[in-house]
């Protein structure tokens, strides 16, 4: 009798431990299940991040980056991206490693791929600005040669209807800018005061005596500086407005001059290009195009 009740207890134990095993085995297979399931869904989500990246890539080889050092890069990492992706796709979710591997590469060449992008952006920038700067320069030439073809063309027709023999001619005018010491400065913001210094050409058949020469000077918005109702003077069949006035006593030869024309304070000088037009007896003797930079 109690060798079986030793025997059903001995045999209720084993059914117990065996029931616990396999208990036991089902849990580990469930969690290996869930983890499997963990990796693959990881595994998918790299994946997408990859080709993600692979689209930003494809999208900045449209660009005209015009740097072939820059271009060789761009392309070297992008090939390299695909071929990660490529390894990822054949690369079993259980291989914890190298997924891990990967992931890491992914974060390195997003890192490689913003420092490009910052380049490229840079460089486009300074393409925009070289570019800018050269319309400008054209622009500015195009004044300076569409300036040039009117004054050429306004002293072709003067030429050609005033007797040149008895006027005054100024040959040359050299511009000097001053700030309100008197000091030469060449900042714009700084100017306060132009000096002129020209030079009349020698013409004994010119009556000497005391003659009074005119200036106008315009700037780069068509605006005569120092503009004043009051200081006018005669010219064809008007009067018209003048920036300054110069005395001189001519005596037939060659004269040399200095004029000024000082700014008010809340008159600001811009940069572009300016002409000074002189003017005497009635005639304009001299226009000449200068230039003030920033």
């Amino acid at each position: 009798m109690k060798n079986k009740v030793f025997i059903w207890v001995l045999v209720i134990i084993l059914l117990a431990i065996i029931g616990g095993l396999v208990y036991w085995n089902m849990s580990q297979r469930q969690e290996l299940n869930e983890i499997v399931e963990q990796m693959e869904l990881e595994k998918e989500e790299l994946q997408e991040e990859y080709e993600d990246l692979a689209i930003q890539f494809d999208g900045y080889q449209n660009l005209d980056i015009r740097n072939d050092s820059l271009q060789d890069l761009l392309t070297r990492e992008q090939q390299r991206v695909q071929d990660l992706l490529e390894e990822l796709r054949q690369t079993k979710a259980s291989n914890a490693r190298r997924i891990a591997e990967l992931k890491k590469e992914l974060a390195t060449t997003r890192a490689v791929l913003k420092d490009y992008v910052r380049q490229i952006d840079s460089l486009n920038a300074t393409n925009a600005r070289l570019t800018e700067e050269n319309q400008q320069v054209r622009q500015e030439n195009q004044q300076v040669r569409t300036r040039n073809e009117q004054l050429t063309q306004a002293n072709t027709e003067l030429t050609e209807t005033v007797s040149r023999a008895s006027m005054l001619e100024i040959t040359s005018c050299t511009l000097t800018t001053l700030n309100k010491a008197n000091h030469k400065t060449k900042m714009a913001a700084n100017i306060r005061k132009l000096q002129f210094d020209f030079v009349i050409a020698k013409n004994i058949t010119c009556k000497p005596g005391m003659k009074n020469v005119y200036a106008r000077v315009i700037d780069p918005r068509g605006n005569l500086l120092g503009e004043n109702e009051a200081h006018t003077f005669a010219f064809e069949s008007g009067q018209i407005p003048y920036t300054l006035m110069q005395q001189i006593e001519y005596a037939g030869e060659a004269y040399n001059g200095t004029c000024y024309c000082t700014l008010d304070e809340e008159e600001k000088v811009e940069s572009g290009f300016y002409t000074i037009d002189f003017f005497c007896d009635g005639d304009l003797i001299g226009s000449f195009p200068f230039q003030i930079k920033k």
